[in-house]
């Protein structure tokens, strides 16, 4: 039987919400790893994951605070990559938006399971180590998922006004990052646009030079012997693609710890690299979760791939034979996990 090929996107923070609550008691119960990664938080004298996705209720200034979020959603990401039909599927490539870099890592075969959870369970702690700010998400893309380019100029140079930072460019949507004040006047400052910006609670200024403490904190405790060159073609947050004899581990750490803390992450362009380096016959979002399925479609578009210039047509590709394939939805997880 012929493989079909499949690029991995791994997400990142926000997609463990009250619906994800008891994802890995669904999908990955008795998991020897999970056991594992329960053990590795014991050990220091964290609550297991298996009790954070057990609670009876979701609550969001514990579930949503960087040191539970981050680990919980690396450990649901990195078992469904582990879920998925490899009789059926090839990986070609892997990637993964912001905190979702660290899963890719693991999946790529760059770090080994544990050091990926160690790694991605330390940056939830990091994460939290900046100066003061946050990020709020601005929505550039009309109801059919198109940008106006004279809009997003606009919007850019609003930003730069008012103090406001690249975060995240996440297919129509951009996330900006910096001090209070700078995103308590975008409001005022940002052109007619679908919705005003919206805040996001507990996030600090990712991405931005603001986080400059956790990034010399993930250098002081996360050791370069930990990675080594990527099994399959990894792709970051530049677009550029880490392959398996052209890597070195020692710049694979040095990025991941340095320009993917520091610098804007470009989330659109990884997937425009997937599609058109790779041109799998799908793209496998992994769980969690599926918010991230909106920025993916949005990329799509904004590069008419696969004839796909509309929200309207991938909504119908999607219900005809998904090109994209989200773990987090029951029905299409069927389609792809063992």
């Amino acid at each position: 039987m012929v493989k079909e090929t499949v690029v991995v996107v791994c997400p990142g923070r926000g997609t463990y919400n009250a619906p994800e609550l008891g994802y890995l008691a669904r999908h990955h119960a008795g998991s020897p790893l999970l056991a594992h990664f329960d053990a590795v938080r014991a050990g220091a004298g964290k609550p297991a994951l298996t009790a954070l996705d057990g609670a009876a209720k979701f609550d969001p200034k514990l579930h949503l605070r960087g040191d539970v979020a981050a680990p919980l959603i690396h450990a649901c990401a990195y078992l469904d990559f582990l879920s998925l039909d490899r009789e059926r599927f090839e990986v070609v490539a892997v990637t993964g938006n912001s905190m979702g870099w660290y899963t890719a890592l693991a999946c790529a075969g760059a770090i080994s399971p544990e050091h990926g959870f160690a790694i991605a369970d330390a940056m939830g702690v990091n994460s939290q180590a900046h100066a003061p700010g946050g990020q709020a998400v601005i929505v550039l893309a009309d109801e059919d998922w198109r940008v106006d380019v004279q809009t997003a100029r606009a919007v850019d140079a609003a930003c730069a006004r008012v103090g406001a930072l690249p975060s995240i460019r996440l297919g129509g949507m951009l996330v900006v990052a910096g001090p209070e004040a700078a995103l308590d006047a975008l409001n005022g400052a940002l052109p007619p646009l679908p919705r005003p910006p919206l805040r996001l609670p507990g996030h600090g200024p990712f991405h931005t030079g603001l986080m400059q403490a956790s990034a010399d904190a993930a250098r002081a405790s996360l050791p370069a012997d930990w990675f080594g060159a990527p099994q399959v073609p990894l792709i970051d947050g530049r677009g550029k693609v880490w392959r398996r004899f052209e890597s070195d581990p020692g710049e694979l750490w040095d990025y991941t710890f340095g320009n993917q803390i520091l610098e804007a992450y470009d989330f659109t362009a990884a997937i425009t690299v997937a599609c058109r380096e790779f041109a799998p016959d799908r793209l496998v979002l992994l769980g969690p979760g599926e918010t991230l399925g909106g920025a993916i479609g949005q990329a799509i578009v904004a590069i008419d791939w696969l004839d796909i210039d509309s929200k309207y047509v991938f909504s119908r590709k999607q219900e005809e034979d998904p090109f994209l394939v989200a773990m987090g939805r029951a029905g299409q997880r069927r389609f792809v996990a063992i």
